[in-house]
Formats: C-alpha cells, sequence, structure tokens
C-alpha cells in the first residue's frame, strides 16, 4: 500500500536528518559518509511522499464540501486535479524507491577496441573513445588516458556517480559510413566494443601476488626516446583466471604496472559480478540488465545522420551532436527504462523497495 510506504519514507527521512547532525555520527567518518548517502538518495523520495499527502488532503477536502452538497465546478476541478496527481505521484514514489546499483557511484575503467571491420574498426573504436571522454568532461568528470596505443582505448572516469551514467555505454557500437580508405564511396558497417567496468577497490578485489605472472618488455609504437629503448611496458597474467593486462604508455615501468593493477582489479570484479548475475538469472524467469556486451546497443548512421539506441528504441537525428558527447537524451532514457522494469520484477517477486 503507497500509504505503508510514504510512512516508511517519513520515518527514515527524520531518522536521517537527526543522524546527519549527530557527533557520535560525524565523529565516524565511514558511518557519516553512508548516512549522507543515503539522506540525499532519500530526499526526493521524501519531497514526493510530502507533495503526495498534500494532494491526498486536497482531494479529502474536496470530497467533503461536494458531500455537503458544496456542488461548485471548482471544487469538482480541484477534486479532479488532486485524484489525477495522486495517481502520478504514487508511480513517481515507487521509482523513487527502487534500490540502486550498488556500484553507481564507483569511478570506472573504459575500454574500446575495434571489432568488425578491420582498418575501419580501429578508426571507428578512436572515434568512440573521443566521444566518451567528451561525454565525461560534459558531465563534469575527470577523464584519466590508461593506455592509447595498437587501436586499444582504455581510460578512468572519475566522479560522483560515473558508473550510474557509463555503464549504459557498455556494449557494441556499429558505424555505418563511408570509410575514408574507400575510393568507391561504399557504405561499410563496422563495429567497436566497449567494457565500462566499475573500478575496484582493494577491499573488493584481494589480488595473491603468487597468482601474477609479471613479465616487462620493450614499449612498440609512438613515444619518447627512453620509451622505445627500455624495458618499461608490463604485462601481467592473473594465472587462475587467465586475464591478461597489457599498459606501455607510461616511461615508468613502476607506472605501466600501477595502471595494469587498476584494470586487472575491474577486469576480476567484473567476471565476479557476471559470475553473479548469471546465478541470479538462473534463479528468475525475468531478468533485468543482462550486460551482455555482444548485444549491438547502437547504430550510428553518417548518411542519414541518425543515432539510434536498440535498447530503448531511441532515435535521434543529430549525429554531430552526439559524436560531441551529447548523449545525456539517451541516458535518462536507459535510466527510466531500468528503474521501470526492476519495478515491475519487485511487484512480481512480491518484494519491497526501500531502506529499513
Amino acid at each position: 500500500m503507497i500509504e505503508a510506504l510514504v510512512e516508511q519514507i517519513n520515518a527514515r527521512f527524520a531518522e536521517l536528518e537527526q543522524q546527519i547532525v549527530d557527533p557520535e555520527v560525524i565523529g565516524d567518518r565511514q558511518r557519516y559518509a553512508e548516512v549522507g548517502r543515503e539522506y540525499a538518495r532519500l530526499k526526493d523520495a521524501h519531497e514526493l511522499a510530502q507533495e503526495w499527502e498534500r494532494a491526498t488532503d486536497d482531494a479529502a477536502g474536496a470530497r467533503e464540501l461536494l458531500e455537503e452538497g458544496d456542488d461548485d465546478a471548482e471544487v469538482r476541478q480541484l477534486l479532479e486535479t488532486a485524484r489525477e496527481r495522486i495517481g502520478e505521484l504514487e508511480e513517481e514514489i515507487r521509482l523513487a524507491m527502487v534500490e540502486p546499483d550498488p556500484y553507481d557511484e564507483r569511478d570506472v575503467i573504459v575500454e574500446i577496441q575495434g571489432g568488425a571491420g578491420g582498418e575501419e574498426a580501429g578508426l571507428w573504436a578512436g572515434d568512440v573513445y573521443r566521444m566518451l571522454v567528451k561525454f565525461a568532461e560534459r558531465r563534469g568528470f575527470t577523464a584519466e588516458p590508461l593506455q592509447v596505443s595498437d587501436g586499444k582505448y582504455t581510460f578512468a572516469v572519475k566522479g560522483d556517480g560515473a558508473y550510474s551514467v557509463f555503464k549504459w555505454e557498455g556494449g557494441t557500437h556499429r558505424v555505418q559510413r563511408v570509410p575514408a580508405t574507400e575510393s568507391q564511396g561504399r557504405i561499410h558497417t563496422s563495429t567497436c566494443t566497449v567494457a565500462v567496468l566499475p573500478e575496484a577497490e582493494d577491499v573488493d578485489v584481494r589480488i595473491d601476488q603468487n597468482d601474477l605472472q609479471i613479465d616487462v618488455f620493450r614499449s612498440g609504437g609512438p613515444g619518447g626516446q627512453s620509451v622505445n629503448t627500455t624495458d618499461s611496458a608490463v604485462r601481467i597474467t592473473h594465472k587462475p583466471t587467465g586475464v591478461v593486462v597489457s599498459m606501455q604508455d607510461e616511461k615508468s615501468q613502476l607506472q605501466n604496472r600501477e595502471k595494469a593493477m587498476r584494470v586487472l582489479r575491474a577486469r576480476l570484479q567484473e567476471r565476479a559480478l557476471a559470475e553473479q548475475r548469471a546465478e541470479q538469472a538462473a534463479a528468475r524467469s525475468a531478468q533485468v540488465g543482462t550486460g551482455d556486451r555482444a548485444e549491438k546497443i547502437r547504430t550510428y548512421n553518417y548518411g542519414e545522420r541518425r543515432v539510434t539506441d536498440h535498447r530503448v528504441k531511441v532515435t535521434l537525428y543529430s549525429l554531430e551532436a552526439v559524436l560531441a558527447g551529447e548523449l545525456d537524451e539517451f541516458t535518462a532514457a536507459l535510466q527510466a527504462d531500468e528503474k521501470r522494469r526492476l519495478l515491475e520484477l519487485q511487484a512480481a517477486d512480491g518484494t519491497t523497495t526501500g531502506s529499513s
């Protein structure tokens, strides 16, 4: 019942308001951060709950006047408006209380590489890399290049909620265009794959140093003299899983090793998450967000200046703007779709949302 959910929201928000000014909580850095995050997350739901209560009071007052014989058109309009708004607010409150992805606030590591299409796929991977870096900057995040060589692009995105925004870019990006190398003007279809990994912390992934094989070798590709003549490149192999990460962009072997370890932790964390999702999917008849990177998520058609996101069936005829990092419309549609699907799943499972 919506009444019980509103009561639950109000009670929990009142508790958080007291805790956030409690000296004991303030003195505990970790607890204060947790309370602050929950307070910020619940604030919108609390405001909606208050608006629902006001609309409910308006409807009750209008009904009382009508029952007393006041058949004024303005009163009837007030009742109708209040009832419509109550219905809207009930859905908005339930959506606001959908549990967020626990990794949504994390920084991310993004890996891009060419797929089908040969040389053109590598060029397309570079275009997607530049698009996503611009998108990060537009959202106020910081983009940190980790590896930009050999047709592969790895970079970190730092900022509150980075994963909640960038996780929608993971998958296969398809382009339809005439390559610069095509002399007869024929349209080619090429792809690149994007992996978006929530950046792991040491407490998330514990790596036994005995499980690592670390090789150093001479960097290739462009770079200064010291890059090309010293064994500064690093390749780390996680022997239990076979995951391999190479880094060579930095002149320092230590810096390349640190970057490689960041990517390795993120990949191992993603591997564990994928196994967990597979177990959950096996136990459910419905699954929200498979995260399958093999799926084609978006098509960029240069001839029609059209970009289509196949997951939410959103098409924009603004290719140049999208390539300049204006992905917000896609992100908003995907976030709304995820909330609704989660809400439907929770209703089917008979679960309730919100914190206790």
